[in-house]
């Protein structure tokens, strides 16, 4: 089966660790995520690993995208079923898209405070299961972001070595796992990136939300896809519309834009004042989970490769943990400000370091801020342009994603 063929050939070792120190605690263990972008591997990995300790665990394993697990539609079903399930010793309990269940949080609340459970679940929407899960969980839970493959993963389950070739494909088509199942050509690809955004808009956003003007979220999705990387408010976005005689409130389109976040389509930047570390309220940027969907929106163009790379970097950065920030210092702008661990890092990023002007520009930026975190410029071009200047780590792209 293909779905055994990934997971012999990948184990996504930068989440199970994250794990591993909460099997077998009263805690429910949450992993959120966009839809397809590797939460239902995990969780089978999670058992497996579970089972190879202890082969004889009573798993109860509930995939709620299944038909068998069709009749499964409210609390109460949910726990008829479990109670069905459920032995005296230990029980292991996985279920998967758990925010299709209305209610759901009702059985975890009880289950989680008897001692023979363990409980994993995956989910799709942010609002449900970081923020209304955890709230009524009283801090029971512990939840791991899993995103789509990092650019190192890519290289290791396609077998590839990190060059130009290889991060241009990655930059084109994405790191959604299950691509390596399908023959390697753009239509099929194209075809199967865009089926998974179908799913997310109708399922995670249309039917979630009750929307009724489909086109209108479509036409702020291309909008969004377009301006990677922009400073953008809910007003831009307004006068945008307008001009194509789209006439919506600006209330309307920040919630469409909120719901897109919470089904983990994209994700919100905001500005950090470097001098007063002050947060602005307005002027965000927006990047994409995952490239591959950006550009079955848009269309792939390299005249877009600055917005597409440093959608890239962004990606990365957030896999490795760090909490990312847009710099204004004065004028100048610092495209990431990076911190994890009390410890805080910038970046500029650049297509190509083609002449001395564009170096001044992209490293003169962040010799202006006078502290001593790392400054890095991170670029696509392979050429002459020294590994430091005057002090600056320079990184070549896929070097950067490969190794950082």
């Amino acid at each position: 089966m293909q779905k055994v063929i990934f997971m012999a050939i990948l184990k996504r070792e930068v989440y199970l660790k994250k794990i591993r120190p909460f099997v077998n605690k009263q805690l429910i263990k949450v992993l959120t995520g966009q839809r397809r972008v590797g939460k239902s591997y995990l969780l089978s990995q999670i058992r497996d690993e579970i089972l190879e300790h202890n082969p004889d665990a009573n798993i109860i394993y509930i995939n709620l995208e299944k038909l068998e697990f069709a009749h499964i539609q409210n609390f109460t079903h949910l726990a008829s079923y479990i109670a069905a399930q459920t032995k005296p010793e230990i029980n292991y309990l996985f279920i998967d898209e758990i925010q299709d269940v209305k209610g759901f949080e009702k059985v975890l609340r009880s289950l989680v405070s008897e001692p023979n459970f363990d409980i994993y679940c995956t989910g799709s929407n942010a609002k449900i299961l970081s923020g209304e899960l955890a709230t009524y969980l009283s801090g029971r839970q512990i939840e791991v972001r899993v995103h789509g493959l990092s650019f190192p993963e890519y290289l290791d389950l396609y077998k590839l070595e990190p060059n130009n070739n290889s991060l241009n494909a990655f930059l084109e088509f994405g790191g959604m796992p299950y691509l390596i199942n399908l023959v390697q050509d753009k239509d099929s690809i194209t075809e199967y990136l865009q089926n998974i955004f179908n799913t997310i808009l109708f399922r995670d956003v249309v039917s979630r939300y009750e929307i009724r003007d489909v086109s209108f979220l479509q036409n702020i999705i291309r909008y969004l896809a377009d301006n990677v990387g922009n400073i953008m408010s809910a007003n831009n976005v307004n006068k945008y519309l307008k001009s194509q005689n789209i006439q919506k409130t600006t209330q309307t389109i920040v919630n469409y834009i909120e719901y897109l976040e919470n089904a983990f389509t994209i994700s919100k930047v905001q500005r950090m004042d470097l001098h007063g570390k002050k947060i602005f309220e307005s002027g965000d940027k927006f990047y994409f989970e995952d490239l591959g969907i950006r550009n079955t929106i848009v269309g792939f163009n390299v005249s877009e490769i600055q917005k597409i790379i440093e959608n890239a970097v962004y990606n990365h950065l957030v896999f490795n943990g760090y909490k990312v920030f847009v710099g204004k210092l004065n004028d100048l702008e610092i495209d990431f400000v990076a911190e994890k661990n009390g410890e805080r890092s910038y970046f500029q990023v650049a297509y190509l370091l083609k002449n001395e002007e564009t170096v001044e520009r992209e490293f003169g930026n962040l010799l202006k801020i006078k502290d001593n975190f790392p400054k890095y410029v991170v670029s696509y071009d392979t050429f002459s342009v020294p590994n430091t200047y005057k002090g600056i780590r320079h990184y070549i792209l896929s070097k950067f994603l490969a190794e950082f």
